[in-house]
């Protein structure tokens, strides 16, 4: 091995260690309340460096941890703008218990402004989970939060919103995960305590040994209460999602009696159950007159696809009676692209 690699091989792992050490020794510190910011850096082989930022907020008395993450994709920005108004505005001597906060987890996404990926490495931190720790950036992104921050929670909430070409209806979902059914039922019950009219679950049949690459779905897999929160549409700031999304945060924390902020459940809860997906098989112009929200009825056509003259190319029909969660809102779409998603609406459970 040369020199030159040696050197490369110590800086990086000397890196990750004093990272990992300065979270850990932080999260462990006696004193409370206390609030620390930090951000951990990561160099991969390929050249790219980045880093993680994490508030640890410890409140006045012990009780649970419950992690928050946004801006796993960086162009979802109503959850990241709502961490930044929870960080802002918690009194911690009112706190009882841990929050961690990510508040930008892919921040290469969120500062070039770009949809879906780490454009460094180019792959989808939403789908690099449990991660490698000598892998690429988003890799070892995904195995620090695997390795550090997930085990110490009690509860993790993943923020997510429509991304730069998706329409979608604000929701709260979770894994319906039978195999632990404690931490299936709480995450249902914050789920119904979000304040949010829909609550959607999915179905989980994932083994042990599977890859989870889903930032929620990893935490279920590790044995803890996870959900998700899905509000805010293409790829802009809409207030009133900013605030259904901290809304939601308070309601969780005071059904977890860590904060004592919250106003509720909504009042008439609907839930959405059995997704069913259509996908694109083809590249081209897309189009509908469907939205988000939209009821639609099984063999309708909801949309098609044209070449760049106007040929059609393709045209999608609904599988079934339902109602579109989020889809496909701009018109350029690339094979495997989700067209949209369509739900089952019940009134009760």
């Amino acid at each position: 091995m040369s020199k030159a690699l040696l050197s490369l091989l110590f800086f990086f792992t000397a890196n990750i260690i004093v990272s990992q050490n300065s979270f850990e020794s932080i999260y462990t510190a006696s004193a409370r309340p206390h609030k620390e910011n930090i951000q951990i850096y990561f160099n991969d082989s390929e050249g790219n460096s980045g880093y993680l930022p994490i508030s640890i907020v410890k409140g006045a008395n012990e009780g649970p941890v419950f992690t928050i993450i946004a801006g796993v994709h960086g162009f979802e920005y109503p959850p990241i703008v709502a961490t930044q108004k929870l960080m802002a505005e918690i009194d911690i001597k009112a706190l009882t218990g841990t929050l961690i906060i990510i508040p930008v987890a892919n921040t290469a996404s969120f500062f070039t402004r770009t949809p879906f990926i780490n454009p460094q490495d180019q792959k989808n931190l939403n789908n690099a989970f449990p991660g490698k720790v000598d892998g690429t950036i988003t890799e070892q992104i995904a195995h620090y939060i695997t390795t550090n921050i997930i085990p110490v929670s009690d509860v993790l909430l993943d923020v997510h919103g429509g991304d730069a070409c998706e329409d979608l209806i604000p929701f709260v979902c979770y894994y319906d995960n039978k195999q632990k059914p404690d931490q299936t039922a709480l995450a249902k019950k914050l789920s119904e305590n979000s304040g949010f009219e829909l609550v959607v679950s999915y179905g989980y049949s994932l083994s042990d040994t599977e890859p989870a690459k889903y930032t929620f779905k990893q935490a279920v897999q590790d044995g803890k209460t996870a959900l998700s929160i899905e509000c805010g549409k293409l790829g802009n700031v809409q207030e009133e999602n900013v605030d259904l999304i901290l809304k939601a945060i308070h309601n969780m924390l005071a059904e977890m009696n860590m904060y004592n902020n919250g106003s509720g459940p909504h009042e008439n809860i609907i839930y959405g159950t059995d997704q069913v997906y259509i996908n694109a098989g083809v590249q081209g112009i897309f189009y509908s007159d469907y939205k988000a929200g939209d009821k639609v009825k099984k063999d309708a056509i909801v949309g098609y696809t044209t070449d760049e003259f106007g040929k059609v190319l393709e045209e999608y029909k609904s599988p079934k009676d339902g109602t579109i969660l989020y889809k496909l809102a701009t018109p350029p779409i690339n094979i495997d692209d989700t067209v949209m998603c369509i739900t089952s609406i019940k009134e009760n459970e």
